[in-house]
Formats: C-alpha cells, sequence, structure tokens
C-alpha cells in the first residue's frame, strides 16, 4: 500500500461557498504531495451534475471519454496506449484527461497512462467503450472520383501524406480552457458525423465529419481561439483549412469557396476566415467541418449545444 497523506479538511458546511471550498483544498494541496486513488471515467450518460461540461461524454467510436485522474499539485502527463500526448484540463482540485476514440475503435475495454512522480512507472487507467451503430448515406459522385485515375491516386496519395504531417500538431493549452465551440457557419446539418458513405455503390471510409448545408459564399467563423496550419486545395476535400486550438484538438473546413487565411495566423472565437463552397468531391455546397482530437476524428456535436 502507497504512503498517503492525511489531510484534514472542514466539513462543507464550515465554508460559505463553492468557490471558497476550492480556495481552501488548493491551499491544502499547496502545502505537501498527495498520493492519489486511481481514476475513475466519468459517466457518459444521463445529465451530469455540472452539465455545462464540453465536450460532453460519449466512450463510444467517434466520441470522447472523460477520466477524472483525482487531484495533484501539477497538470498530469496523460497519453495513449500508443504514445499520443492527451489533453488534461482542471485545476489541482481535479484533473480531467480527454480522450478521442477513433471510429474504428472496438468496443471494450481501452486505457490511458498517466506518469508518475518521481520516476515511478505511469498509471494506467482503464475506460470502457461502447458499440454505436451509424446510418449509411448513399450518394452519387462523378465517376472519377471514386475511381480514380494513376495521376489522380498519385495526387491522394501525395496529399494523405501532407495532412499525416499536419495531425501531429501539439501545442498548449490553458487548462482552464472552455472548449464550448461556436457552430463555424449558419445551414441545416446535412450529413451527419460517423456516417457510413457509399458512393455510387461502392463503400468508403465513415463519414469523419459535420456537413452543413449553406449557399456559396456563406462565411466561416472559427468555433475555438485557434492558430492556422495548413491551407490547400484537395482532390477530395477541395479549399481547405486547418485550425489548432491547442492540445492535439484540431478542426478542419473542406469544399471551401474562398480562404482569407495563412498559415501562422491566429483566430479569435467567431473571427471569420473562409467561405462555404463546393469544391473538390461534393455535391451541392457545403461544409464540412471535422473536429480531430488526439489524432481520432470525433463528433463534432459533443462540443456544440444540442
Amino acid at each position: 500500500m502507497p504512503d498517503r497523506t492525511t489531510v484534514s479538511i472542514a466539513p462543507p458546511a464550515v465554508y460559505s461557498s463553492l468557490a471558497s471550498r476550492r480556495t481552501a483544498l488548493l491551499t491544502v494541496l499547496g502545502a505537501g504531495t498527495l498520493a492519489f486513488p486511481a481514476a475513475r471515467a466519468l459517466a457518459t450518460t444521463g445529465p451530469r451534475a455540472d452539465a455545462g461540461v464540453w465536450p460532453r461524454p460519449a466512450a463510444v467510436p467517434g466520441g470522447v471519454a472523460r477520466l477524472s485522474l483525482g487531484p495533484a499539485a501539477a497538470r498530469p502527463a496523460a497519453r495513449t496506449e500508443a504514445g499520443l500526448a492527451l489533453l488534461v484540463l482542471g485545476d489541482p482540485i481535479e484533473w480531467t484527461a480527454l480522450v478521442g476514440i477513433p471510429l474504428a475503435a472496438n468496443a471494450g475495454d481501452a486505457r490511458i497512462l498517466v506518469d508518475s512522480a518521481g520516476g515511478a512507472a505511469p498509471r494506467a487507467f482503464t475506460y470502457s467503450v461502447t458499440p454505436k451503430r451509424y446510418a449509411e448515406q448513399r450518394l452519387k459522385v462523378a465517376p472519377g472520383q471514386v475511381d480514380l485515375s494513376p495521376e489522380d491516386e498519385a495526387r491522394f496519395d501525395r496529399e494523405r501524406a501532407h495532412n499525416a504531417t499536419v495531425i501531429t500538431a501539439f501545442t498548449e493549452l490553458s487548462p482552464q480552457a472552455v472548449l464550448r465551440m461556436q457552430v463555424p457557419t449558419p445551414g441545416r446539418r446535412s450529413g451527419s458525423f460517423g456516417l457510413r458513405r457509399v458512393f455510387n455503390g461502392q463503400s468508403r471510409n465513415p463519414h469523419s465529419g459535420m456537413d452543413i448545408a449553406a449557399a456559396t459564399g456563406t462565411p466561416v467563423v472559427a468555433p475555438l481561439p485557434g492558430r492556422v496550419i495548413d491551407v490547400g486545395d484537395y482532390f477530395f476535400n477541395g479549399g481547405t483549412v486547418w485550425l489548432d486550438h491547442g492540445g492535439a484538438l484540431l478542426s478542419m473546413y473542406c469544399h471551401l469557396s474562398r480562404v482569407d487565411v495563412k498559415v501562422g495566423d491566429v483566430l479569435r472565437t467567431g473571427e471569420r476566415f473562409c467561405a462555404v463552397g463546393a469544391t473538390g468531391r461534393v455535391t451541392g455546397p457545403h461544409l464540412h467541418w471535422s473536429v480531430m482530437l488526439n489524432r481520432a476524428m470525433v463528433d463534432p456535436a459533443l462540443f456544440i449545444d444540442a
């Protein structure tokens, strides 16, 4: 049994507010090093006591698991078993790891690793991924956008290799960051995340974003503060912009008719930076909006108001 520091904390009735209780706890935590209980996965169904937390938890393929890591004087370093750094938010009272779950993930137990102090072995925390069946969508597009020519196949391979480097971006994010996103453009949701796509009768990868139907030229705004990390014109995605919001949280905007930013530009929430279009593989003008967390495409709907 590891040594545990015993801390005496006055009962909640002594404090006049939640804020004062947190202040007292922070003062106690600053006085010494604590041993912490194992982390627990936060509930993924039903309303939470703090329903304003973002993103909403959904431990399913394409969802986000929220794991409480308990208290610690400094923000813990957490990672996937594959070594990908995870976003950890909170404060010394309670830290929470956010885990993006790939659409291809199998149902069952998964785990993350959290570094321990003093060079001890990392702690492993387990959570359960529950299955989810997404709907199917059948689309008709130009034959050359399904059965690619050798030239188009080579272009796609180059673009895929380039994007594999773009998604490695990791910059620090404030542990108190609020991840409630603004919808980037008004319009009807014309294609939901996770749809199993069938183009001209041929199955392809599930839909990795949210489609919002809007007229060409409709402004697109940043859903959170972010830095532009890629701008390009791609075979399938057409005009495209990637934003880095910090902590391995990225977002992508595709089929754009106009791009008004360059790599390195920094955007505020709600700042206009591009416009809806119909470029790339599309059946009509719309915005394709993807959100990526620890290199897993996750459902943007978890970050916005229902």
